[in-house]
């Protein structure tokens, strides 16, 4: 998957039900990936499509605080609806209800004959809490002892017919989760383990979403399991296991692709690590705050960052655009991360305005009205960022000036273009709820002082003066949280000022 690349995220177990009660991965119409490709997607993330652990629905997934949560996505909820995490991982063969192991090899082949990568999940950090490998392969995962069980049963638990004391998975920011059981990466027969579970997953696939991927890293494992590790008298390793991973995933498939769920500033590592692509969260929460100061800031961060980050506003963790933003912002938010460097994810609903988030647990979604402006809004924008400059153009920020002498809402504003050979485009946003003006310098040269600016998110033309852009820049004004992507009618261009 080339830089610049748009990514799709569905929920699986969910999506699949749309096609009927015993639909499996046959069952999703080839009109369904057409339009995809149509859209510019060149890769599709099946989130959810791993057998999981049945069996501890009823103990783990029945939480206060999950319950209140699913009566919040699904009014009319019922138990039967509850289907238990997919990161719950019983092993990483394909859950039955998705159909047969042929299925899932016959829609790769399917995706890639029209150019469209498949990405499935690995789950570095756990498996399900009663994971057929806990019987199999007890040596795999961090364990403990009755001391620590007795201090800390939220912690530390007995699996299902067995007498060993284990350690539940968890972000050492947040409550355990108990449906898991943690990996124990200060182990070489556990990495050894994880690294055939990867090399198992690339039969299927062109590249994997790994989840909570800085949860391996020697320190952060160490600084969670401080405790254990100290009893258990357990090493630093001397190298990363990503490091190790990767190599070995590449070596027998060159083309595989790893793309990392990460967080804590820790994403440059994780590159750094082999990483072809990490989550870019940071910039998803600065535009929610509407810091535009930190924003730009972090547009001008280094170049390898930037081509390796996959930029969202919405995915299956995150409230869904329009509510975490407000319908006219998620608008410009989208303009944003569409037509910046790097990596885009679109979530499954994201185009309808989907409004509810649907907690991973629930295998039923509630039915909601689709919104034809938001629907609208996307398709044009996908459509014109397919185009083949934004996906293998230079890009380059611009600075909007004031309009006038005294008006500052030019500070309002983001710009940049995209070049390539002799074609450009100037997408400028208004990242404020109030109309603004600005100006933007550039220079163009043209066989003449006359270009036309086309506004191909309107179709509106505008005719304008290469000397006067120039010399006093590009008049811009726009309606709070609308946008401009112009496509600029000439012959030839030069770099801006």
């Amino acid at each position: 998957m080339k830089i610049n690349s748009n990514l799709y995220e569905i929920n699986t177990r969910i999506f699949i039900k749309r096609f009927g009660d015993k639909a499996t991965l046959s069952s999703i119409p080839k009109e369904f990936f057409k339009e995809l490709s149509e859209l510019g997607f060149s890769a599709l993330w099946l989130m959810g499509a791993w057998k999981t652990c049945n069996n501890i629905i009823d103990a783990c997934c029945f939480s206060p605080d999950l319950v209140s949560a699913y009566s919040r996505a699904l009014k009319d909820w019922r138990r039967e609806d509850v289907i238990g995490s997919p990161y719950s991982v019983d092993c990483y063969n394909l859950n039955p209800m998705l159909g047969e192991e042929t299925e899932l090899l016959n829609l790769r082949e399917k995706l890639n004959s029209i150019g469209i990568k498949l990405f499935l999940d690995f789950v570095p950090n756990h498996f399900g809490a009663n994971s057929k490998f806990i019987k199999t392969n007890p040596e795999v995962f961090l364990e403990a002892n009755e001391e620590f069980l007795q201090k800390d049963p939220l912690t530390f638990f007995k699996p299902i017919n067995s007498d060993k004391v284990f350690v539940h998975g968890r972000d050492p920011f947040f409550l355990p989760w108990t449906d898991t059981v943690q990996v124990n990466y200060f182990s070489r027969k556990a990495r050894n383990f994880m690294i055939d579970q990867l090399l198992h997953i690339a039969k299927f696939c062109d590249g994997v979403r790994c989840d909570m991927a800085m949860l391996p890293l020697n320190n952060v494992f160490h600084n969670t399991w401080l405790g254990v590790l100290n009893r258990l008298n357990l090493k630093h390793p001397e190298n990363e296991f990503w490091k190790e991973a990767i190599i070995q995933v590449k070596k027998k498939f060159p083309g595989f692709i790893f793309l990392g769920e990460t967080y804590w500033d820790l994403e440059w590592n994780l590159q750094q690590l082999g990483f072809d692509f990490t989550y870019d969260k940071r910039l998803t929460d600065r535009l929610s705050s509407g810091d535009i100061n930190s924003i730009k800031a972090h547009l001008y961060g280094n170049n390898n960052y930037q081509v390796k980050s996959v930029r969202f506003i919405e995915n299956h963790d995150e409230e869904r655009a329009v509510i975490k933003f407000g319908k006219e912002k998620s608008y410009a938010a989208a303009v944003i991360i569409s037509t910046i460097k790097g990596i885009k994810l679109y979530y499954d609903g994201q185009f309808e305005g989907k409004r509810i988030k649907l907690p991973v647990q629930l295998g039923r979604e509630p039915k909601e009205k689709i919104s034809e402006r938001v629907r609208k809004h996307y398709h044009t924008l996908l459509k014109i960022t397919s185009e083949e400059i934004f996906k293998n153009g230079t890009w380059a920020m611009l600075e909007p000036i004031p309009a006038g002498v005294g008006n500052n809402n030019y500070s309002n504003f983001f710009a940049w273009l995209w070049k390539l050979n002799n074609d450009l485009r100037i997408v400028v946003i208004n990242y404020s709820e109030s109309t603004s003006q600005c100006r933007l310098k550039f220079k163009v040269e043209a066989h003449g002082d006359n270009i036309i600016l086309q506004d191909l998110m309107t179709n509106e033309e505008y005719p304008r003066s290469v000397n006067d852009i120039s010399e006093n820049g590009l008049f811009v004004e726009l309606k709070g949280y609308n946008s401009h992507i112009f496509k600029v009618t000439t012959r030839q261009y030069v770099n801006t000022y």
